[in-house]
């Protein structure tokens, strides 16, 4: 009986047993076990939630902070490489300011004009000042991070969204008025752009809206708004002193280059991070996002180099943002050889775009940014439509057809909507707000300060102390 309690014993240290119930009768074990055994399970689980939070939460602030690394440094050094020397710091600034302003119109209303509760078309004022915005999760949004993640996640797309739009009016806006301009386009054209697409009720939204259109990442919400409301402002300002009689190319490829590799790599955050959790959703927009950038560098070096006689970096790392661009709001729902399609198509489309409507139409996009953002986030919206298959997500359901691939095709027509109304929006929000600024403070920096420069007409100091 001693070596049969003590095998039992040894047994129960093992199996991680109680030992206390190896004195007690069978059934009083079993009664006694029971209540024990529930709260393990209840403990068990309660720890992989923890853990599941854990690692979520760890990839969407590491995801945010890509996204930030894209405005500044990726931005900022992308165009201030490209503009003239006398205007880098000014250029850089621009991007910078959106940093800052961005966020703080963010804390007070844009969040909450964006995701809060409200109408088909814009959130309602619950989240003003943040009021509710904790460290427990939004189901609404995301049930596996803190809705304060997930909040300052979507600030970093608002912070670059209007600073993309400053590559079509670079060297020739004052600083008060581009500052003034592009905070009153913040709230009035992204945030109700945001609601409709990613907000509850939201006209555009894929879960329960009229039109459901497929955005997993910014297709619409970032690309073809900036894009579209750039070529607007281009338009509206007119053309820089000497365009195009005069030569204007970039005073820094090598700062230009650091910048493009930068934005690739932090498209990883915008992309990837739109899973909003770190499964294997994620993995798809990861591989998808790369795969894209890849081809549709290819893709514009191959277009530019049968237009030009040669291949240049330039045009290299414009294809890639090209493919990024595209590849935004399809890049949760498609497999990565329809990515490598859509980013090859982008490459040279949008080296189409730059080379040849640009130069006929003779319109002053400085940086191009309706020929890369405008035009391919419009390819890729349309190209989500066509290529989306719920093998990759089952937005609609899993046994419902997501895009024209599964049988959908619909659902092209849903994504030309959606294009649509965020080319209304932003033509029309656009010009109200220019004309404002325009007749309050006035847009266009004096011929005289356009000659000398934005760094120090705007500034008072200089990007290159070449006496020192």
């Amino acid at each position: 009986m001693p070596f049969r309690r003590l095998r039992l014993f040894l047994l129960a240290v093992a199996c991680g047993l109680p030992t206390l119930c190896l004195a007690q009768s069978p059934a009083a074990t079993t009664s006694s076990q029971a209540p024990a055994t529930q709260a393990q399970i209840a403990a068990l689980q309660q720890s992989v939630q923890s853990a599941q939070m854990s690692a979520d939460n760890a990839w969407m602030l590491v995801s945010a902070a890509l996204v930030l690394l894209m405005t500044g440094p990726g931005l900022a050094l992308f165009y201030g490489g490209l503009v003239r020397r006398k205007n880098i710091l000014g250029t850089m600034m621009q991007s910078f300011a959106m940093m800052g302003l961005v966020t703080i119109l963010w804390a007070i209303a844009g969040y909450s004009l964006a995701f809060g509760h409200g109408n088909l078309f814009i959130g309602g004022f619950e989240h003003l000042f943040l009021r509710g915005v904790g460290l427990t999760p939004n189901p609404d949004y995301a049930a596996t991070i803190p809705e304060q993640t997930y909040m300052v996640y979507q600030l970093m797309f608002a912070i670059i969204t209007p600073a993309l739009i400053t590559g079509a009016f670079a060297e020739r806006m004052k600083f008060s008025a581009m500052a003034a301009f592009l905070s009153l386009w913040s709230l009035f054209v992204y945030s109700p752009m945001a609601h409709m697409v990613w907000g509850v009720g939201g006209l555009l939204n894929a879960n329960g809206g009229h039109i459901p259109s497929l955005d997993f990442a910014g297709g619409t919400v970032v690309h073809v708004t900036s894009g579209v409301s750039a070529l607007v402002t281009a338009l509206y300002l007119g053309k820089r002193l000497g365009y195009p009689h005069t030569n204007m190319p970039p005073h820094s490829m090598v700062l230009s280059f650091i910048g493009a590799c930068l934005l690739w790599v932090g498209w990883f955050g915008f992309n990837a991070g739109s899973a909003l959790n770190s499964g294997p959703l994620a993995t798809s927009a990861f591989i998808n996002t790369h795969f894209a950038a890849a081809a549709a560098a290819l893709g514009w070096t191959i277009a530019e180099w049968i237009h030009n006689g040669k291949p240049t970096a330039l045009g290299a790392i414009s294809g890639a943002v090209a493919g990024l661009v595209a590849i935004t709001p399809a890049s949760g729902f498609v497999q990565p050889f329809a990515a490598l399609f859509i980013g090859l198509v982008a490459g040279a489309f949008c080296s189409f775009m730059v080379f040849e409507v640009k130069s006929r139409l003779r319109y002053d996009d400085s940086l191009d940014a309706f020929g890369v953002h405008g035009a391919g986030g419009t390819l890729g919206a349309l190209l989500t439509g066509l290529f989306a298959t719920r093998a990759i997500n089952a937005a609609f359901g899993k046994d419902v057809p997501t895009g024209a691939i599964d049988g959908h095709w619909g659902q092209i027509l849903n994504q030309a909507a959606g294009v649509a109304i965020a080319w209304g929006i932003s033509i029309v929000g656009t010009l109200v707000l220019l004309f404002l600024v325009d007749k309050v403070i006035g847009l266009r920096l004096s011929p005289e300060d356009e000659m000398a420069g934005l760094d120090l007409s705007q500034h008072g100091e200089e990007g290159y102390d070449l006496n020192s």
